[in-house]
């Protein structure tokens, strides 16, 4: 069979040793861009002009909480939520104990004692615990029979833009969410990559907010999904207040 045949040639342009060197030198001012504009895409600053209510992440740092503070002295706030969930058991500490109680505790020490903190805390969670942390304040809200139509979440750098992606899901379109996010005190912003807490916090926030662009879409509103989360223990939390609870 003349017609039958398993190979053929073909022309194959390639670049010549000019070219390698314009597509390596382009590939390295890529890289370089995307390596200067990576970290304030992840850490955006655009709050709300007018918002009541400033949601800060129980999480944080004493420092990055410092700068909340900050943040709510420099706003017309009315009230502050913090939220998280179990935070890492210490025998100094309450078995019930939250990142959400433990950050109101912090900022009302440091000078917000007549400040409205109410701490909001999450269940341990088997999902996002970012986005249930979102959604408890959702609930909190309703909860209150408040009404917001803003507010102002405060964050750690990288992780901001995460967490107003998923604060958006959780929340829905009618509640505009601003973003506040913390600066780093273990990095240069600007040189993040010559510090391995900087390549962590950068690269393992790329990471994950891809993901949260990719993979994550947030359950049905009241689902079973939505609110997949194991309790710490068999004890009730107690219930919130104003003010945290003090520790035993």
């Amino acid at each position: 069979m003349a017609g039958f045949r398993l190979i053929r040639r073909r022309k194959v342009w390639v670049p010549t040793l000019y070219g390698w060197l314009a597509l390596t030198a382009l590939t390295v001012a890529l890289v370089l861009t995307a390596g200067r504009l990576i970290h304030p895409f992840l850490s955006p600053n655009a709050p709300v002009a007018g918002a009541r209510l400033l949601v800060v992440e129980g999480w944080l740092s004493t420092k990055a909480l410092d700068q909340a503070i900050d943040a709510y002295r420099q706003g017309k706030y009315q009230q502050i939520v913090t939220t998280g969930g179990p935070a890492v058991t210490r025998p100094d500490l309450a078995i019930e104990a939250s990142y959400a109680e433990l950050a109101a505790r912090y900022l009302q020490s440091q000078g917000l004692e007549e400040v409205k903190i109410t701490a909001v805390p999450a269940p341990a969670s088997a999902q996002d615990r970012t986005f249930l942390s979102a959604v408890m304040v959702r609930r909190w809200i309703a909860a209150q029979g408040l009404k917001y139509d803003a507010l102002n979440l405060f964050s750690e750098g990288t992780h901001a833009r995460r967490s107003h992606r998923l604060y958006r899901a959780a929340l829905g379109p009618e509640v505009e969410i601003g973003i506040l996010a913390a600066h780093p005190s273990g990095y240069d912003p600007a040189r993040w990559w010559q510090t391995s807490t900087g390549a962590k916090a950068v690269i393992g926030e790329t990471i994950g907010w891809l993901w949260t662009v990719c993979c994550f879409r947030p359950p049905q509103v009241g689902s079973h999904e939505e609110l997949w989360a194991v309790p710490s223990s068999g004890k009730k939390r107690p219930k919130q207040n104003s003010s945290p609870q003090q520790t035993p």
